[in-house]
């Protein structure tokens, strides 16, 4: 069946031909069922392949199938290739099957909009570029489907362009986006070069992976850095995370599918990818763990004052990237993927949940017009419910097993400061999903009375996927339930090919002056840790979450009026929060003022004055001498007689003269 890895991106690019020629000349069931169709296939193919890989031994579960050379000169050369694998196919299963259930969604989400057609064919394009770049067996490949993704996230983003606001955030992602990309593909160029001084021309990761030792420490850690910058911009992290929160301006089932469930973790699947290069550089993987664990607890604690309840997600997301960055930044791939599988179930069933509450209430966004809406759409709630609990780590639900999987790794790492906070940001988390979910679903309603008189449960083709991601996310973590708790942590063991057994790449060094923390805190013998503290530390983060949940009933259900106390005793700390740290004014006063500074500088100096200048002033020069010429140039032989024997007198005066002179 793995022979047939080439169908899996193929069938979403025949929906996108499909319903890109004909999409507008049928009916919308004809694209929904095109769409939604393609998906399905290829998810049908990704479960095949998975099937046969669980019954085949261990290290046989890799395949890879180049199709034709896409790039050839001299002993360089590029397949148009596929490479599937443990990692690959639970990515492919990840994307499709969450996918389809998303495609379902948004026929009926969608279906009054007259952008129907366009919508599904963008949504299909998207999916065809992520399985690229999942399935690409050389890097070259996987740079065309990280730019697919990017160019469809801005598509989608601004899929409601008459808005200025849709159109300004698709091309604020587009932007940010690109600055990552520059380091992804300066890391490309920088390997190649590299390689190939050992006469090594290749950017397959098969040949890659055998030859990484032949590069030096210095030129790997470059390499892995500038592919960590391209990480950070296309999977929101510090500094480059400001993009996401606006990217909420496209349809909600996009906020699903691309900016919760699938893109946004190309960065941590591409690190994932190429773990042999990021195990070699323990500074480039504390840098990453570092900035995980910052970007998890700052985009935390601007979830506790929005309002907006896609922009508390998208925030989510952003922290909940953070902790997937953490548990690759110690060396913990297979973790870091298990935590990028139950996101992909829980966030995207809070996307979708948040895109039914918008549909009950007549698009509206701001919670504090919402409330109450616990009974009037009961499978919304219950599914809302369930997905929060996971996210908030709550024992039994899917988010639990791979969030504490990840706080255990950081600690038994030696990652002591990363460990505390993550746990801190864990307990946050608990805080701002619950702080969501009663101010939208608990009290009182607080919409208008014609709002209150519409508000419905969403049709089937919207609950049903629902349920199915609630069941996902209630279950979804049973398959990587640690030893601690009597488990095989099977997941783990799935993608052992892949990443090896389990391993701590972390050093004393690098986690430098964090070292003295570590050693007061746990003592000189965290790296072994016992089961018991394995133990403790679940007991621990459990307490954490339990605490994040209670303050939030303490604040928004048992005494509600404890928020506008604190807003009012903490004005300029709650006035900095609401508006992000001020990071998008500061973003603007240093790099878009001063771009724009330049660029009118440009226009009116360089262009205006200097280029065109010259242009205009060779003209003017040249209309002069014509000008005087053509006083010349009359048209009467006797003039033209004249002036040559004028001519013929100077010269025949300088010959005389001349030898006196």
């Amino acid at each position: 069946m793995a022979d047939y890895i080439w169908l899996i991106p193929v069938f979403p690019a025949i929906g996108f031909i499909i319903n890109g020629l004909l999409g507008g000349k049928t009916s919308k069931t004809f694209v929904a069922w095109v769409a939604c169709l393609a998906i399905f296939l290829s998810f049908l193919v990704s479960a095949a392949i998975f099937y046969e890989f669980l019954h085949l031994p261990p290290a046989t579960r890799i395949f890879e199938k180049d199709i034709f050379d896409w790039i050839t000169s001299g002993e360089f050369s590029v397949p148009i290739g596929f490479r599937i694998d443990a990692l690959s196919i639970i990515m492919c299963l990840v994307v499709t099957g969450v996918g389809l259930l998303i495609h379902v969604y948004s026929a009926g989400y969608m279906h009054d909009d007259p952008g129907f057609p366009r919508y599904f064919t963008y949504l299909n394009l998207f999916v065809f570029m992520m399985l690229l770049l999942v399935t690409g067996n050389n890097l070259l490949l996987m740079f065309v489907g990280w730019e697919g993704v990017g160019l469809c996230s801005y598509l989608l983003i601004g899929f409601w362009y008459e808005k200025d606001s849709a159109s300004n955030a698709g091309k604020k992602a587009f932007i940010v986006n690109r600055i990552g990309d520059y380091g992804f593909l300066l890391g490309i160029l920088l390997l190649f070069v590299s390689l190939g001084s050992h006469g090594i021309w290749t950017l397959k990761f098969s040949e890659i992976q055998p030859n990484a030792h032949l590069l030096s420490a210095s030129v790997v850690t470059v390499i892995t850095l500038l592919f960590f910058a391209g990480a950070t911009g296309k999977s929101a992290q510090i500094p480059l995370y400001v993009w996401l929160p606006d990217a909420m301006e496209g349809p909600t089932p996009v906020s699903s599918l691309i900016h919760a469930a699938t893109m946004v973790t190309a960065g941590v699947y591409m690190i994932a990818r190429l773990n042999f290069l990021y195990s070699m550089s323990p500074d480039t993987m504390f840098a990453v763990a570092l900035i995980g664990a910052l970007t998890a607890m700052f985009a935390a604690s601007i979830g506790f004052a929005q309002y907006d309840i896609k922009r508390v997600l998208a925030y989510s997301t952003i922290s909940q990237l953070g902790f997937m960055f953490v548990a690759v930044g110690v060396g913990a791939y297979a973790t870091g993927i298990f935590h990028l599988m139950t996101h992909a179930f829980f966030k995207g069933l809070l996307f979708l949940g948040a895109g039914s509450v918008m549909h009950a209430m007549s698009g509206e966004l701001d919670m504090r017009n919402m409330g109450g809406l616990r009974k009037k759409i009961p499978i919304t709630y219950g599914t809302f419910f369930i997905a929060c609990m996971a996210i908030a780590g709550i024992p039994g639900f899917s988010g639990f097993f791979s969030k504490d999987e990840i706080l255990w790794k950081a600690f038994s790492s030696g990652y002591m400061l990363i460990w505390l906070i993550a746990a801190i940001t864990a307990g946050m988390t608990a805080f701002y999903m619950f702080r969501l979910l009663f101010s939208t679903f608990h009290g009182h309603c607080r919409a208008s009375e014609e709002v209150k008189h519409h508000i419905h449960e969403s049709p089937k083709i919207m609950t049903i996927p629902l349920m199915i991601l609630a069941f996902l996310s209630l279950v979804g973590g049973y398959v990587g339930v640690p030893h601690i708790l009597g488990g095989e942590n099977r997941f783990e063991k799935f993608l052992e090919p892949v990443f090896g057994p389990a391993r701590h790449t972390a050093s004393a060094a690098s986690a430098g002056n964090f070292d003295i923390i570590s050693k007061a805190w746990a003592g000189e013998g965290a790296a072994h840790s016992s089961s018991s503290l394995e133990l403790n530390l679940m007991i621990l983060s459990v307490v954490i979450a339990f605490i994040g949940i209670y303050l939030a009933y303490l604040f928004y259900i048992k005494k509600p009026d404890l928020p506008k106390q604190f807003v009012e005793k903490f004005s300029g700390f709650y006035h900095t929060v609401h508006n992000k740290y001020f990071v998008d004014e500061i973003y603007f006063t240093l790099f878009v003022r001063s771009l724009l500074g330049i660029g009118r500088f440009l226009l009116r100096v360089v262009d205006e004055r200097i280029i065109d200048g010259i242009v205009n002033g060779t003209g003017y020069l040249m209309r002069g001498i014509g000008s005087i010429i053509r006083r010349i140039e009359t048209g009467y032989v006797q003039g033209y007689a004249f002036g040559m024997i004028l001519g013929a007198i100077i010269v025949v005066g300088y010959l005389i003269l001349k030898p006196i002179m």
